[in-house]
């Protein structure tokens, strides 16, 4: 007997075969059939189901998962977001903070999550666009596999405040110190691999000069740390900083973006004295892979007319962001030029995690 490779076979010469006598069929076996035909049958209108449930969602609170600690910048900017999500979507996002591991181990809670549009989270520069190459064949996720990215959220630069017993105000001054001084003064950052930490290490790379980094488990408490004394300087994102240097209790040096911040604009950029020096922080929103189309649409959806709203605009502008909506597309295309680019300097620079 010959197959064509489906589920019958094709019988050559059907006269010559003598028929099976027939019997009546089993109660058994008639119920199975049945319940073949009903599944048969009912498999439409599951599939139909689920699209409309994809379609109207969210249906219950969304979880968005901040990999960073509470009080810092990007859990302000996050609940900002998050509230107005909230308010567009007529369902709660729920802020999460699971920091720690520059951002590693909140971002692999992501990508661990079941992919139907109810767990999200906060990824960016440091976790998809620096780890890939500063810790290569060590991250517990692969950037590009893992996650569907839906839209960046936001941009801005970060800011190098310093302890107000510090000898210097300004960036010359503090490039003279540290050059007198190598090794003799520290700054934090909110783990390594983070664009503060990152952006530690360009300042070095192109002042030549010589300072300690001491990693934290986020920005804020960093931050406490440099008020306190026990390190000097904190390359901090400007809404976290700004909290401390508008009542005056750091003192200013520079911003990490390539022009000045409207903000700030009494601070000059670092680049006014160390030509090159660009490295902003810039955030996306993003869930575990293979969350469904439809989904990813309306979150994006919701997404743009969250970041085109005045109010989030000047709520984030107060606090030196701009908010950075892009498509999905546009968002994948976006973290891969970045992850080129910072890996050019990471390499140029010889930065490790040592």
């Amino acid at each position: 007997m010959k197959t064509d490779g489906q589920r019958f076979p094709i019988v050559a010469d059907t006269d010559s075969l003598e028929s099976p006598p027939t019997r009546p069929a089993s109660r058994d076996a008639r119920r199975k059939a049945i319940g073949s035909i009903g599944a048969i049958v009912g498999a439409p209108f599951v599939l139909g189901s689920q699209a409309r449930a994809q379609a109207a969602w969210p249906t219950k609170p969304v979880k968005y998962i901040n990999p960073f600690p509470p009080g810092g910048a990007t859990d302000i900017l996050s609940r900002l977001f998050c509230a107005k999500m909230s308010e567009i979507s007529g369902q709660q996002w729920v802020v999460e903070n699971i920091g720690g591991g520059g951002g590693d181990i909140g971002v692999s809670n992501v990508a661990r999550a079941a992919p139907d549009g109810y767990t999200f989270g906060l990824g960016g520069v440091a976790s998809h666009a620096i780890s890939p190459t500063l810790k290569a064949g060590k991250l517990p996720f692969d950037s590009d596999r893992d996650f569907t990215f839906v839209t960046n959220i936001w941009s801005l630069p970060n800011f190098l405040v310093g302890n107000l017993a510090l000898p210097a105000s300004t960036i010359p001054e503090l490039i003279d110190l540290l050059k007198k001084n190598p090794g003799k003064y520290s700054y934090g950052s909110a783990g390594l691999g983070t664009t503060l930490h990152i952006a530690g290490e360009l300042f070095k790379l192109l002042a030549g000069v010589d300072m300690v980094h001491v990693p934290y488990r986020g920005g804020a408490p960093a931050m406490v740390d440099v008020i306190g004394g026990q390190v000097q300087m904190i390359f901090d994102n400007i809404p976290g900083a700004l909290v401390q240097y508008n009542p005056g209790k750091v003192k200013g040096f520079g911003v990490t973006s390539a022009k000045r911040s409207p903000v700030v604009p009494d601070i000059p950029a670092i680049a006014e004295f160390l030509p090159g020096y660009d490295l902003s922080s810039w955030t996306s929103l993003c869930g575990p892979a293979k969350i469904p189309a439809v989904i990813v649409e309306r979150a994006s959806m919701f997404a743009k007319r969250a970041l085109d709203s005045p109010d989030l605009q000047k709520a984030f502008f107060e606090r030196g962001a701009t908010t950075f909506w892009l498509s999905p597309q546009d968002a994948v295309a976006y973290r891969a030029s970045e992850a080129k680019r910072l890996g050019d300097i990471i390499t140029r620079a010889k930065i490790t995690l040592e």
